[in-house]
């Protein structure tokens, strides 16, 4: 099977999450989208972050009856911070009857120099970029296993859910109906 892993720390998963996964599962050749939940990401501040287990709980909620989606805990017992590199090996050494493909934002591919073992990554797994804006992908043509691909332009961030939610604004529609309350609430 073909399946596309989705990193992030999903601090809280929410609409544009879902809405580009499921754009990927229906519009690629991927059998099934992983949502791998990151429990620290080496770029970012752990003290912004939800409980890790709070967080696997409200994506494995959130994809809840999708057959094409499912969710990864495998970093959880991955030696901290996790790189995506030993991640996607050990991914394949679990599974090796799959292709595993990364997903990232154009966002991130700009910034895939300062990714611990980069040049292992772009050699050694298919990669699909997703459009974001004000990020522009450039693929060297050497690198045939990257792709991008022309998902729709979904503007919404975790960080802004956040704050919109820290300014007591309503954004229930952002968030996924299964999590929403919880988010909210808290």
């Amino acid at each position: 099977m073909h399946i596309c892993v989705f990193p992030g720390s999903f601090n809280p998963i929410h609409i544009g999450h879902l809405a580009l996964a499921n754009w990927i599962s229906e519009f690629c050749d991927i059998d099934e989208v992983w949502f791998l939940v990151t429990p620290q990401n080496p770029l970012k501040k752990e003290t912004t972050l939800m409980d890790e287990k709070k967080r696997l709980e409200m994506v494995e909620a959130s994809i809840a009856g999708y057959p094409k989606f499912r969710v990864s805990d495998i970093e959880f017992s991955l030696p901290r911070p996790s790189y995506t590199i030993h991640t996607l090996r050990a991914l394949q050494q679990t599974y090796p009857d799959n292709v595993f493909h990364l997903m990232m934002g154009a966002d991130s591919w700009c910034s895939i120099q300062k990714w611990k073992a980069y040049k292992s990554i772009l050699n050694e797994f298919p990669i699909l970029i997703y459009p974001r804006n004000v990020y522009h992908a450039v693929i060297p043509e050497s690198y045939t296993r990257i792709k991008k691909v022309d998902a729709p332009l979904i503007e919404v961030s975790s960080t802004f859910i956040r704050q919109s939610l820290k300014e007591g604004k309503d954004i229930r529609f952002f968030l996924p109906e299964a999590i929403r309350n919880v988010i909210i609430d808290n």
